[in-house]
């Protein structure tokens, strides 16, 4: 089984095993027959070939590549490796899918931990909800980032130009954002938000993404007019990265943080970095989710 289908009478999911990864979103309640339905993610193609990947356990680039655990260095690529690597299906019915990533070998050459990672997806009429669940195997807490990196297609529909398109938060978000080169953060610079809402377009993301490190909203609507509307509310991650090609390209990325890229120049411990997580100390779990609703 390299993939799982789930739906309700409003949504059809497809998840790949490998990374776990969201594959299809369509909603049928945007199509007049309610056959086929509109594919709300985008599809991949040679702009960026991933459609909405998980990232642990790091969020963007490390300093060298490398993180530090107990004065020891070893090998992180970007977004850590969870996105790369195939899940267990623990469970697949009508509705619903559970995944899991444990640690093995491989794992531990890049990440010294015993982990185990599970997603679940389940629909229910014109809701998805993601949950992911992380937990530590061993007798410590467990340092990690966690992300979501689900690309939307923008535009949303035929003939709305991408520029009509924004995000709506729930709140105000007057703080300030984060600026990325070379895939590290850099000092705050004035956020692009005007009071609730974002605007889009190309030259937004012409020296990379908006990562908005003092959010204060749950949730956010994207959409044109005339466009399905997209809500995305959110349990556990504190910040959001918005991010698309800054040549041009049909998405834009919606991406619920549980931590960032490190600092420029920061080489610290993993435990100690900045904006990280850690499981709990007495259940050695930590969990958040994200909930799509569509109209």
């Amino acid at each position: 089984m390299d993939e799982v289908r789930i739906e309700s009478s409003e949504l059809s999911v497809v998840v790949a095993r490998q990374g776990a990864e969201l594959q299809s979103l369509r909603w049928r309640g945007g199509d007049p027959d309610g056959t086929e339905g509109v594919e709300l993610l985008w599809q991949a193609g040679p702009e960026w070939r991933r459609r909405a990947p998980t990232l642990f356990p790091v969020v963007g680039k490390v300093v060298d590549d490398e993180v530090v655990v107990d004065g020891r260095r070893y090998p992180m690529g970007q977004h850590g490796f969870a996105r790369d690597l195939p899940f267990d299906v623990l469970e697949a019915s009508t509705s619903r899918a559970v995944l899991r990533l444990g640690d093995d070998a491989t794992t531990r050459e890049h990440y010294p931990f015993g982990f185990a990672l599970v997603l679940t997806y389940e629909v229910d009429g014109p809701a998805l909800t993601v949950r992911w669940a992380v937990s530590a195997t061993g007798d410590e807490p467990l340092p990690f980032s966690l992300g979501w990196h689900p690309a939307f297609r923008w535009p949303l529909a035929d003939g709305v130009a991408k520029d009509d398109h924004t995000v709506v938060f729930a709140e105000p978000e007057p703080a300030d954002v984060r600026g990325v080169r070379g895939g590290l953060l850099t000092d705050p610079q004035p956020t692009p938000v005007d009071g609730r809402t974002l605007r889009l377009s190309e030259g937004l993301f012409a020296e990379d993404a908006v990562v908005m490190d003092g959010l204060r909203s749950r949730s956010l609507v994207y959409g044109g007019p005339g466009t399905p509307q997209v809500r995305l509310t959110t349990e556990g991650f504190p910040q959001l990265g918005v991010w698309s090609k800054p040549t041009g390209a049909d998405f834009v990325c919606l991406e619920p943080w549980a931590g960032l890229a490190s600092p420029e120049g920061w080489q610290g411990e993993l435990r100690d970095k900045p904006y990280g997580q850690h499981t709990d100390k007495r259940t050695q779990r930590w969990e958040s989710q994200c909930r799509i609703n569509l109209a």
